[in-house]
């Protein structure tokens, strides 16, 4: 696609790749580009290196800032890290849950700090919804190193400990707040429906192997274990991100161009210079400890992680670095020993940027973690598609000595299985396609009625699987010991005459579709789905797989992405 003129969001953009990932941007002209970092000193000393850089470009810079991972309301300029504020705050920390944990909703979506910037409805910011979203930020590693191991170790240390005095709620609620898999799945869904609703056009990840390309014998792994924990639920968290990804990729109605590029090596640098050290944002204090006030290491406490030891100098360390970014300041032994050959090696921001860029503009880099996946996965083949028609013949022949299977609520979800059983209960009553349009919604709803208060095998089947059924009057049903689904749309057999009238709808859509496809155009244009179809007859039989398989396609927007 073409970036001129065009919006472009750049999440990350402060950190070394989203940095680099601006600047090769400017030389096509952006309309704007929107700088977010999580700090706010941050996102405006981006836009300062741009206009710095840029002093003649037409190009609009809006720097953005927050946890796109938290509620719009919940920012705070003054830290720029605001989790740590909303996990103490119980009223918000509880609320912080329900939006990871709780059923996707509006609220959850259009509070949310993401989506606010992807629509340009961000309150605190003047910016344009965004035609191009590039993902600079490691989510895998704001996510994993909140550390859920530390925080069900402490929460067994506290069971074991067994007192009384222990604030138990606000404990399973920080434990439950670092669960990594609802975090993850639920910044997709936000993700995805914010693209969807924006327009946007392009969405590229720069994604992440999680041990810079190393495998589970990595050293750098800041002292833990190893393999370390943490480290490998970065890795997993990484791959989990991609495979959602991919599916974004399949799923129609989103943005057109899905592209994942993953760097598998440290990248570096930023920046080289002497100065004072600093990690986290705090400054590393010089502390002495003379040979006279050495400790027993056989002594109580002395080989405390954390303690009263050495003596504060009031100075603070300072060294030579290089400035790898979100990896930290590195000493000049440290990046030898890192980059080193057989070690994490090391690969550009700029190199990053530009395969970021070719994608976008059409470029085939041969860098696309997507597109491997596409084209590496087996999909729908020849051999199993022949096989269905023998499969299907083999279950027709033993429904026409047993009786017609219909949906066990085994393959979900429940609607799935309304569906195909309210297409039985019309097959029952009408057999052709034709007769129910004849009929008026109430007189269908009376017809079915009738068959199911004589039939109670099939009755008992219905409700047995966890679907009820909706009587006509709409305001009483018939139910066994399971409900599977809260209302008729997602899984209760609704014999009320407004569905009837849906279904009138719908199969008119079937009827126009099977006359067209037979009248028509006789090439291979069409799908030719439908049995009829497919043996080139005027055969309006009920097919009741078909036509729920058509509902998927045609109303709830269920169609493959990916043929």
């Amino acid at each position: 696609m073409d970036i001129r003129g065009k919006n472009a969001l750049v999440l990350g953009g402060f950190g070394l790749v989203g940095s680099a990932v601006c600047r090769t941007m400017m030389a096509h002209d952006p309309a704007s580009l929107i700088v977010a970092s999580l700090h706010k000193g941050e996102a405006e000393q981006a836009v300062a290196n741009l206009k710095s850089a840029f002093p003649k470009s037409k190009t609009k810079f809006i720097p953005v800032w927050g946890d796109i991972f938290l509620r719009a309301e919940w920012q705070n300029d003054e830290n720029g890290f605001p989790r740590p504020g909303v996990l103490a705050d119980p009223e918000k920390r509880q609320r912080l849950l329900a939006d990871v944990i709780g059923e996707m909703d509006e609220d959850i979506l259009t509070s949310s700090l993401l989506s606010q910037l992807i629509l340009g409805k961000a309150k605190s910011f003047k910016s344009p919804a965004a035609d191009i979203v590039i993902d600079c930020i490691n989510t895998s590693t704001a996510v994993a190193y909140q550390n859920v191991f530390a925080s069900a170790n402490k929460m067994r240390g506290l069971i074991a400990e067994g007192n009384k005095e222990t604030p138990w709620q606000e404990e399973v609620e920080n434990l439950l707040a670092s669960l990594y898999i609802p975090q993850l799945v639920r910044h997709i869904q936000i993700l995805h429906e914010a693209l969807q609703r924006a327009g946007t056009q392009a969405y590229i990840k720069v994604g992440t192997s999680g041990t810079g390309g190393m495998g589970l014998n990595i050293p750098y792994t800041h002292g833990e274990e190893k393999p370390s924990r943490v480290l490998m639920s970065k890795a997993a968290l990484a791959g989990a991100q991609t495979l959602l990804t991919f599916l974004m990729a399949r799923t129609p109605g989103g943005p057109k161009i899905v592209k994942e590029i993953k760097p598998s090596a440290l990248i570096a640098w930023k920046e080289i210079g002497y100065g004072p050290i600093r990690r986290n944002g705090k400054d590393f204090e010089l502390y002495d400890c003379s040979p006279e006030d050495a400790v027993y290491i056989k002594e109580a406490g002395s080989l405390a992680p954390q303690g009263e030891f050495g003596k504060r100098t009031g100075k603070v360390l300072e060294a030579v670095y290089i400035n790898t970014g979100e990896n930290g300041l590195f000493a000049a032994g440290d990046f030898a020993a890192i980059t080193a050959l057989g070690q994490m090696e090391f690969v550009t921001p700029e190199e990053i940027a530009r395969n970021v860029v070719d994608e976008i503009l059409g470029g085939n880099t041969g860098k696309d973690i997507i597109s491997a996946l596409d084209g590496a996965v087996m999909g729908p083949t020849f051999r199993a598609g022949t096989l269905r028609e023998a499969a299907l013949s083999r279950l027709k022949q033993l429904s026409d000595r047993h009786g017609e299977s219909v949906a066990f609520e085994i393959l979900g979800p429940p609607r799935m299985s309304k569906l195909l059983y309210e297409a039985f209960l019309l097959k029952q009553v009408y057999e052709t396609l034709d007769k129910p349009l004849k009929d008026k919604p109430d007189q269908m709803a009376g017809k079915i009625m009738k068959l199911l208060t004589n039939n109670g095998k099939l009755r008992r089947q219905i409700i047995s699987v966890g679907l009820p059924i909706l009587l006509p009057d709409g305001k009483r049903m018939l139910r066994g010991p399971v409900i599977k689904s809260e209302n008729a749309h997602g899984g209760w057999v609704d014999l009320t005459p407004e569905n009837m009238k849906r279904w009138q709808t719908r199969i008119q859509g079937i009827r126009e579709m099977l006359k067209e496809q037979l009248t028509g155009d006789s090439s291979s244009h069409f799908d030719r789905g439908y049995p009829s179809l497919r043996q080139w007859t005027e055969d309006e039989h009920f097919e009741i797989g078909e036509m729920a398989a058509w509902v998927s396609i045609n109303e709830d927007n269920g169609r493959r992405g990916k043929e």
